[in-house]
C-alpha cells in the first residue's frame, strides 16, 4: 500500500506542478498594430480638439491633442500634414464631469466619477465608407475623501489614454 502511494507520488508532483505553472500564465493582446494599407493611405491630419464642456480643466486639451497625434506617429508609417491628409481627424471634447457614485454609512458620498467623452469626425479620403461621428467616453473613480486638483492629472491622463486607444481601434484598427 505504501509502495503504490510512492509509486504516483511523482505523477502527482507533475500534475501539481503544471496546475501551479498553467494558472500563473496569462495571456496578454496589444492592439498597437493597424490595417492600414501605406500603398494607399499615407498621411494623416489632426484638426485641434477644443474643449466644449460646461466643466473644464484646461491642461486636458494639450494632454488629449499631445496623446492622439503621439499614439497615430508612434503606431504607424503616417506622416501628418497640416492640409489634405488621406486621413482626416477633428471634434472637441464635449463633456468632462464629475458625479458622485457611492454614499458611505454616514450619508457622505465615498466615491466620485470621473468622466470625458469626445466627439470624433473620422474622415478617410480614399475609402469614404469608412467615415464616422461617434462619441467616445472614459470613466475613472477615485476616494471622495481626496481633493479632485491632487488626483486629477493621473486619472485625465490615464481616461485620455483609453479615449484614444478606441479612436485609434475605431479608425486604423478596423476592429
Amino acid at each position: 500500500m505504501a509502495w503504490n502511494r510512492l509509486k504516483d507520488m511523482p505523477i502527482r508532483l507533475i500534475y501539481c506542478a503544471a496546475m501551479l505553472l498553467l494558472s500563473s500564465c496569462s495571456i496578454k493582446y496589444s492592439l498597437v498594430g493597424s490595417s492600414i494599407n501605406y500603398d494607399i493611405i499615407k498621411t494623416i491630419q489632426f484638426a485641434d480638439f477644443p474643449i466644449r464642456s460646461s466643466y473644464v480643466w484646461m491642461p486636458m486639451h494639450a494632454i488629449f491633442n499631445n496623446e492622439l497625434q503621439d499614439t497615430y506617429m508612434r503606431q504607424t508609417k503616417l506622416r501628418q500634414v497640416k492640409r489634405g491628409g488621406d486621413l482626416q481627424l477633428a471634434g472637441e471634447i464635449v463633456e468632462y464631469s464629475q458625479i458622485n457614485k457611492s454614499v458611505s454609512a454616514s450619508g457622505f458620498a465615498s466615491q466620485t466619477q470621473l468622466k470625458i467623452t469626445v466627439n470624433v469626425r473620422f474622415v478617410n479620403n480614399k475609402k469614404h465608407t469608412d467615415d464616422f461621428e461617434q462619441r467616445f467616453s472614459a470613466t475613472a473613480d477615485y476616494d471622495s475623501s481626496q481633493q479632485l486638483t491632487t488626483v486629477q492629472e493621473e486619472l485625465v491622463t490615464q481616461m485620455i489614454k483609453d479615449i484614444v486607444d478606441q479612436i485609434y481601434n475605431a479608425t486604423v484598427a478596423n476592429w
